[in-house]
């Protein structure tokens, strides 16, 4: 994997879409359709208002763009309303969906480790690696590879709504951390990934 350096994108903010039931319960929800629960919706309420007090009147220069899954898009519209702009002024791109965990979606760790002792300690000695059984499964390997031209392609200011596996996608991509580590970050539903000059941190 060839890292890209920072200093070659534009101002950045990465967040994660609000809680589900699903993320509550430790279920692997990959490319699954479950929407955001009140929490979730309070979370998403949060980065929006910290973002309208941040970026304030510089909101039109940045671009919007979403995982077209609608755990997502519900982030991004609240997000948008909170800044006070048109919830539904924003693009999508199917690149930004989560990591295909094949037939393991829908499971938690522990279901899985009733059937698939083996894939369990497959996954854990090679986490990024690793390639989710079933139909359309993935490793974070190629989700980083499906997602690198996303990042590569922004030419402006960018606030980004999308996934936890996008995230440490990007955290390996661009930010320095090891692949292995990266898939083992913990990534909030309630704070952003600011990127800028050249640095990552989290507000």
């Amino acid at each position: 994997m060839t890292l890209t350096p920072l200093s070659g994108l534009p101002e950045l903010f990465i967040s994660r879409h609000g809680q589900t039931d699903w993320n509550a319960e430790g279920r692997l929800q990959g490319q699954v359709e479950v929407p955001l629960n009140s929490l979730g919706r309070s979370q998403a309420r949060r980065n929006g208002r910290y973002l309208r007090n941040v970026i304030g009147l510089r909101a039109g220069e940045f671009a919007f763009l979403a995982s077209p899954l609608g755990r997502a898009r519900e982030t991004m519209r609240i997000i948008r309303d909170e800044i006070g702009l048109d919830p539904e002024g924003f693009q999508t791109d199917p690149r930004l969906v989560e990591l295909n965990f094949g037939s393991w979606g829908g499971s938690t760790m522990d279901e899985i480790a009733g059937f698939d002792a083996d894939g369990i300690k497959r996954r854990k000695a090679d986490k990024w690696g690793f390639v989710a059984p079933g139909d359309g499964g993935e490793s974070y390997a190629m989700l980083a590879e499906r997602a690198r031209p996303v990042f590569e392609a922004l030419d402006r200011p960018t606030i980004l709504v999308a996934h936890g596996g996008i995230t440490r996608s990007f955290l390996a991509l661009y930010a320095g951390v090891d692949g292995q580590e990266a898939v083992r970050a913990e990534i909030a539903h309630d704070r952003l990934l600011h990127v800028a000059d050249g640095d990552t941190h989290w507000v």
